[in-house]
């Protein structure tokens, strides 16, 4: 059985598209890619790496405690970024969201839609 979850500062009827903010299968959490999105204008903030990749780990976080997990449930992450350049500021930032025992992860570079720095999905047991 699936679960879909949505953002909580997205209203429960929106309609996103061809996916869903995260799915919830068999006790595990399958989060879409999040970017720097404000969920209740649906609009991008587009700003640093190190601003961009807060309010991305941020939307994460929101999406994770909505379905019932949290950052120290995540086991893997792909990220995206526009620069590879960019990845040491990423990577500080990224790194302080997993204190503990850190997700796998991929990190690639891409070209990324409406100017975004960054884009980052996760996997994530239920707590």
């Amino acid at each position: 059985m699936k679960s879909k979850i949505v953002h909580p500062d997205r209203e429960s009827n929106y309609v996103t598209g061809a996916y869903s903010d995260a799915v919830i299968a068999n006790g595990i959490v399958y989060v879409s890619g999040q970017a720097s999105v404000d969920f209740k204008n649906s609009t991008f903030v587009l700003g640093t790496i190190e601003e961009e990749t807060i309010r991305t780990l941020e939307n994460i976080k929101s999406i994770l405690t909505a379905a019932g997990s949290s950052m120290n449930d995540v086991v893997k992450c792909t990220v995206h970024l526009a620069d590879i350049t960019e990845f040491d500021r990423y990577n500080k930032i990224y790194s302080e969201y997993f204190p503990g025992i850190k997700p796998s992860r991929t990190t690639v570079q891409s070209v990324l839609v409406g100017g975004l720095r960054v884009e980052i999905d996760c996997i994530a047991t239920l707590s």
